[in-house]
C-alpha cells in the first residue's frame, strides 16, 4: 500500500520548486515517513529552516513551520524549544546554511545540548544562490567562486558536530532511504541535540561543473561508496578515501538544556 504523503502536505503548495534530480524531495519523504512511524501529532512538531534550497521544505508541510533568515534557523528553533518544550523541533538546513553563516549557532546548539534535531542537506554546494563554493565542497571541485578548483579543506559535518558536543550524530545519504528514515526516527526521539548529515545530490549547480554530471550517476556514487561505520572501523585510512561512512557516530545520554533550564533557572527566578 502506497504511503499517503498528502496528509502531511499543505494544500496548494505542490509542485515543489526543487530541480529535477535534486535529492531534497527524497529526504523530505523519508522525514515524513519517520514522523508518521513515530505516531507524532502534526500539532506537536515544529519544522524550522533558514535560507537555501532545503529551506523551502517547511513551506510544503502541514504542521507548525517557520522560514527564518540565513544561518539563523537554530537560533529561532532554540527559542521555540524553550518557549514550548512539548514540541519536537526539527531544523532543516543546507550545508552552507548550517556550517558557514550558521556555523556559530551549530556549535552552540551542540554545546548546550538543546533538544533539537538538525538535518543537514549536504550537497557540497550553494545551490539556490548560484553554485558558490560551500564549507563542504571537496578539494579540487569547481564552483562559481572557485572556477579553477576549490583549495579550501571541507568541513566534516559529523566530526564538527561531535567535537562541539552533540549527543546524537549520524550520517546517511539520499539514496539510502530506509536508513535515513530510521535515523530520523532515532534523532527526533533523542533527548538532546541531534545532527544528521545527509549526503545529497545537486545535479544542476554541482553536477554540471563536476563529475558525475547526471543525477542518476550521482545517486550511483552514493550507493557504491557508502560504507557502514562498523565496517569502516576495520579498514585502513587509505581504504576509506572517497568513501561515505554511514551510521551512528555518537549516541550518549546527558542532561538536556531545556530540562536544566526549567529545573534550575525557572525555580530560582520564581523564588525571588
Amino acid at each position: 500500500m502506497a504511503f499517503e504523503y498528502e496528509k502531511y502536505i499543505r494544500k496548494g503548495t505542490l509542485p515543489h520548486i526543487w530541480c529535477p534530480g535534486c535529492g531534497h524531495g527524497i529526504v523530505m519523504k523519508s522525514l515524513l515517513r519517520a514522523i508518521d512511524g513515530l505516531k507524532l501529532d502534526k500539532n506537536d512538531i515544529a519544522v524550522v529552516s533558514g535560507i537555501g534550497c532545503a529551506s523551502r521544505l517547511p513551506g510544503y508541510l502541514d504542521m507548525n513551520t517557520l522560514h527564518t533568515t540565513h544561518g539563523r534557523a537554530l537560533a529561532f528553533a532554540t527559542g521555540i524549544r524553550l518557549a514550548n518544550p512539548r514540541l519536537k523541533v526539527i531544523v532543516v538546513s543546507g550545508d552552507g546554511d548550517a556550517a558557514a553563516i550558521g556555523g556559530n549557532h551549530l556549535i552552540h546548539a551542540a554545546r548546550r545540548n538543546i533538544e533539537i534535531t538538525l538535518i543537514v542537506f549536504n550537497n557540497s554546494i550553494y545551490g539556490m544562490t548560484g553554485g558558490q563554493v560551500a564549507p563542504t565542497t571537496p578539494i579540487g571541485a569547481i564552483a562559481t567562486t572557485m572556477p579553477y578548483g576549490n583549495i579550501d579543506p571541507p568541513f566534516d559535518i559529523v566530526r564538527l558536530a561531535e567535537g562541539a558536543g552533540a549527543t546524537f550524530v549520524a550520517r546517511t545519504t539520499s539514496y539510502h532511504t530506509a536508513q535515513t528514515e530510521q535515523l530520523f526516527k532515532q534523532a527526533i526521539m533523542h533527548k538532546g541535540f541531534s545532527v544528521i548529515d545527509v549526503i545529497d545530490a545537486c545535479p544542476v549547480q554541482y553536477g554540471r561543473r563536476n563529475k558525475p554530471r547526471e543525477a542518476p550517476d550521482m545517486m550511483q556514487v552514493q550507493k557504491d561508496n557508502a560504507i557502514p561505520l562498523q565496517l569502516a572501523q576495520k579498514k585502513k585510512p587509505e581504504e576509506l578515501v572517497g568513501k561515505i561512512i554511514t551510521g551512528i557516530f555518537v549516541r550518549k545520554e546527558m542532561p538536556s538544556y531545556t530540562e536544566t533550564y526549567y529545573n534550575t533557572i525557572i525555580p530560582r527566578a520564581q523564588a525571588k
